[in-house]
């Protein structure tokens, strides 16, 4: 934390940093600028231009400056702070986690809206989330579901350890629990589930070179390549996840554009009824809802 007698307008700093991420072509270079002061100063919240603040110390200067490197080569914000809003809540992420984005956030509305139309927000009901991550896609779910428990899976247990990490502060390390374990393997031990999400990799292995730098940099490999068409993950992730279904429940994972229709089918063969498909804030449509065929 900078603590030095001397004083300077937050503008003139801000200014230098913005300039830096504009010529690096940033779109938002405004407000990193702010949040990358605020992290240099030891505080959460991003400093504005009208702040008159401390004189930064050496350290602060290297660490803005050390910041500012990794904002300059694409890493994004929530990566150099080490945290996410998703959902309204805070999520810790590593490096072997995915950075939760708002298009997620279609799934917990789509899950929510399923349960406040069976009624069942007061159930205890039982979640299950396949590829947890940070927790994110749990976490807010049971957020909304006072009496919902849920289990978590991953293959990474560092990510397990994220996700836990992330119950706990949030106050749920009693309703929900993680597991290293594969999607694709035996689920059986966990029991079935009202509720089950999943985001999944999905996307084609020639078309991640292509990706933002933020994504194809320093999002995990295993959370994002999904095999030569994007399929491969579906193959082996639908069949668990009708056997982990109740007969009542609802099943919701996210999708990549345009792959709806191949999805559909490969859950068809694997005794899941198609319900519904959910836009995200693109108009694409990003989550699908599966029931038990019945």
């Amino acid at each position: 934390m900078c603590d030095l007698p001397t004083k300077q307008e937050a503008r003139i700093i801000l200014q230098s940093l913005e300039q830096a991420m504009d010529v690096a072509g940033i779109a938002s270079a405004k407000t990193d600028a702010r949040c990358l002061l605020g992290l240099a100063l030891g505080r959460d919240v991003p400093v504005l231009p009208h702040e008159v603040l401390p004189s930064l110390d050496t350290i602060c200067q290297k660490q803005l400056s050390a910041m500012l490197e990794r904002r300059l080569a694409g890493e994004p914000i929530s990566r150099i702070r080490g945290w996410r809003e998703f959902w309204s809540l805070r999520f810790a992420i590593s490096q072997s986690t995915l950075d939760p984005r708002p298009d997620s956030e279609t799934i917990i509305e789509a899950a929510v809206t399923w349960v406040i139309l069976n009624s069942a927000r007061t159930a205890p009901l039982r979640c299950l989330d396949l590829g947890t991550g940070s927790g994110c896609l749990l976490l807010a779910l049971l957020s909304e579901l006072p009496h919902a428990t849920g289990i978590g899976i991953d293959l990474s247990l560092d990510a397990i350890g994220v996700a836990t990490a992330n119950a706990n502060s949030l106050g749920f390390g009693g309703r929900a629990h993680f597991h290293q374990h594969s999607f694709c393997d035996d689920l059986s031990n966990f029991g079935s589930f009202d509720i089950v999400l999943s985001n999944p990799p999905y996307i084609p292995t020639v078309d991640i070179a292509g990706l933002s730098v933020d994504v194809r940099d320093f999002d995990p490999p295993l959370a994002l390549d999904g095999g030569i068409d994007g399929m491969a993950c579906w193959k082996g992730l639908l069949p668990r996840l009708s056997e982990s279904l109740s007969d009542k429940g609802a099943a919701f994972v996210e999708i990549g554009m345009g792959q709806e229709a191949a999805i559909v089918q490969l859950a068809c063969n694997a005794n899941l009824q198609f319900v519904n498909g959910y836009r995200d804030l693109s108009d694409v449509i990003r989550c699908l809802q599966f029931g038990i065929k019945m």
